[in-house]
């Protein structure tokens, strides 16, 4: 083999391997970017979570000291749990938060509420209110015990 292939083969050869280790070292940065990022996610949807459970807790808090209507409460920690631990309200005692949720759900809220003719409202409300009498005691002790439920 004539000598200039030889040579042309190791510099070709040579070449070959620093542009396999170029794209070697650019995919182990992407592969080290893209860790980095994945925990920066799971760190930021841990403590959204964290957030959401602190957030259960005060509305628990808030049920039990009668702060906050019973109804409100109940929709609320629905909401939150839907996100955190949806298993929990088809078990005892939390499935009276989803109970209360299925028995206003049709109700207009926020904005759609203030639009909504004043006799509408106080024929709601009186419903509500009735919907919070019946599970008073129960969504009372599902408040209790969701407060002290380790998530």
């Amino acid at each position: 083999m004539p000598q200039w292939l030889q040579w042309s083969l190791i510099i070709a050869g040579v070449i070959a391997i620093v542009v396999l280790l170029g794209f070697i070292r650019r995919q182990m940065v992407m592969l080290t970017e893209s860790r980095r990022r994945q925990k920066k996610a799971e760190a930021f949807q841990a403590k959204r979570r964290q957030d959401m459970v602190d957030s259960i807790r005060v509305i628990a808090m808030a049920i039990e000291e009668e702060q906050v209507e019973y109804s409100e409460g109940c929709l609320r920690i629905k909401g939150l749990l839907d996100h955190v631990a949806p298993e929990l309200m088809e078990k005892p005692p939390f499935k009276v938060f989803m109970e209360v949720y299925e028995q206003l759900r049709h109700m207009p809220t926020h904005q759609a509420r203030q639009d909504t003719d004043a006799r509408f409202v106080a024929k709601m409300d009186k419903e509500r209110f009735a919907v919070e009498r019946k599970h008073s005691d129960e969504i009372r002790r599902a408040a209790t015990a969701i407060r002290n439920h380790g998530f």
